[in-house]
């Protein structure tokens, strides 16, 4: 067993007494990147003097025992500003951006004593469920080179999947935490809308956009989620709660509680061994003690059109800032003020971005905004309403993560809208707002499959019980790609 292969309490627990130093943590990060980053590219910038320099200060200064991240290694998707690093958002309209302030987030991972070790690829802007879409390298998935590892966050999920680093920060505006765990056969957290700041996020669809964790095992991810998590001014819509303690209660079980399985998750188009593993966790957790019945998300099948059309409206509004004048990518062949503004948007953004502004763009236009824009409000509130109606009689809904595991490299990148229906499990939770995990249930053909926990807002407590539940009475989260 190598450092790398402890949990974040063990790690922490080396460190109180002694047995290891944050150095020789950091160096071990270090290490395994360099032997497997050429095979996977999960990386875009990685900051080892900056991150070793942090790790000798805080051994000099002596571990927190009481702060169980304190000096251990994270890594943070390439959308998260972060000062005096290189943040690209895998784009080239800001290949040489280099913010001057931190995201909140970033401002909570070092109040917690975290040591970032670099930014993580991802599709460019958050847009895509691949990581084929960065301006700068395709990830790989570590369980078969061949294979995606999914996105947009395919970088942070890989990175953990990979042994590089026990927890990386991604962003989930349709499932882009949620499909990489999935299809890399590890934990992501998805937490309601609101419940983690945005402030310093680079925008893909404000209304939409959720920072949350990714990790190997489901209590790992809950302590992460509890340092990054809490009101925040300067996001207008940050929950003015005060944040629980997510580990609190997670070894409670499920016995007794009462999960949802709706009907439209295991209709057509679910892969065969998706659904076996997810029909046998099913089984695990009526073993476990839990009420298992069908429920129904009637207005789930039009998740995808609605989402697309927001998404991209506001996607549409957000990047209009980046116009070449005052920081990002400008087009050196530029004579005039509209081929500035023509010139470095066309050559600055990638083919998926331009899509996106287009479709956005459209469906804001007069004359089509009722149609398109409104039409796909009201179907979102109808999203919304059939959460909470399942919600008044159930503690959880359970179901696969995505209907297929990771496929092949370049099979669905010039097929958009294949690419999109993948997101057919996923974009209904961040429509209404509500929490959700992936964690591994097993695997199809060798590779991993994941299965969706959601519950109500702002209760991701019940969701942890729960996956700690099936991680403690199942191994896949013990089982690692060989690379």
């Amino acid at each position: 067993m190598t450092l790398l292969d402890h949990t974040l309490e063990e790690l922490h627990d080396l460190l109180v007494k002694k047995e290891t130093t944050a150095e020789a943590i950091m160096k071990a990060v270090y290490e395994r990147i360099a032997q497997t980053e050429d095979k996977v590219g999960a990386f875009i910038t990685l900051t080892e003097e900056e991150a070793l320099e942090n790790a000798r200060k805080m051994d000099a200064a002596g571990i927190d025992p009481n702060n169980i991240l304190s000096g251990l290694p994270i890594g943070i998707k390439d959308n998260i500003v972060t000062k005096g690093v290189l943040t690209t958002a895998a784009s080239k309209m800001l290949e040489d951006f280099i913010p001057v302030y931190d995201a909140t987030v970033m401002e909570k991972v070092m109040g917690a004593g975290m040591i970032s070790v670099g930014k993580l690829n991802m599709d460019e802007f958050a847009m895509g469920g691949s990581t084929e879409r960065s301006a700068f390298k395709i990830t790989h998935n570590p369980w078969d080179l061949t294979k995606v590892p999914g996105g947009s966050s395919g970088g942070s999920a890989a990175a953990v999947a990979a042994g590089q680093v026990p927890m990386t920060l991604g962003t989930d505006t349709g499932g882009s935490i949620r499909q990489p765990a999935a299809f890399n056969g590890i934990v992501g957290m998805k937490p309601t809308y609101g419940r983690v700041s945005r402030f310093g996020l680079i925008a893909f669809a404000s209304s939409l956009d959720q920072i949350g964790p990714l990790t190997r095992t489901v209590k790992d991810n809950a302590l992460v989620l509890n340092a990054i998590s809490g009101y925040d001014e300067k996001d207008s819509m940050s929950y003015n709660e005060a944040t629980p303690d997510f580990t609190a209660g997670i070894e409670a079980g499920v016995k007794g509680m009462k999960i949802g399985v709706p009907k439209e998750y295991l209709q057509e188009g679910l892969e065969a061994g998706v659904k076996e593993a997810v029909l046998k966790a099913i089984e695990t957790f009526k073993e476990l003690g839990a009420i298992v019945e069908e429920v129904s998300l009637p207005h789930s099948k039009y998740g995808v059109p609605a989402y697309y059309i927001i998404a991209s409206s506001e996607a549409s509004s957000n990047l209009q800032r980046f116009d070449g004048i005052r920081y990002g990518y400008r087009s050196p062949d530029a004579k005039t003020l509209e081929e500035v503004y023509v010139k470095s948007r066309s050559e600055g953004f990638g083919m998926e971005v331009k899509r996106r502004i287009m479709l956005g763009t459209f469906s804001l236009s007069s004359g089509f905004y009722d149609a398109h824009f409104k039409k796909a409000g009201q179907t979102r509130t109808l999203i919304r309403r059939d959460f909470e109606k399942v919600f008044e009689d159930y503690d959880l809904i359970l179901g696969p993560t995505t209907t297929t595991t990771a496929f092949n490299i370049g099979g669905q990148v010039h097929d958009p809208v294949a690419m999109y229906l993948s997101d057919i499990l996923t974009v209904p939770v961040n429509l209404a707002g509500v929490p959700a995990i992936s964690i591994p249930a097993g695997f199809s053909n060798g590779l991993p499959v994941g299965l969706q926990l959601i519950a109500k807002h702002f209760d991701e407590q019940t969701i942890y019980q729960a996956a700690y539940a099936f991680e403690q009475a199942t191994d896949f989260h013990k089982e690692k790609p060989n690379l």
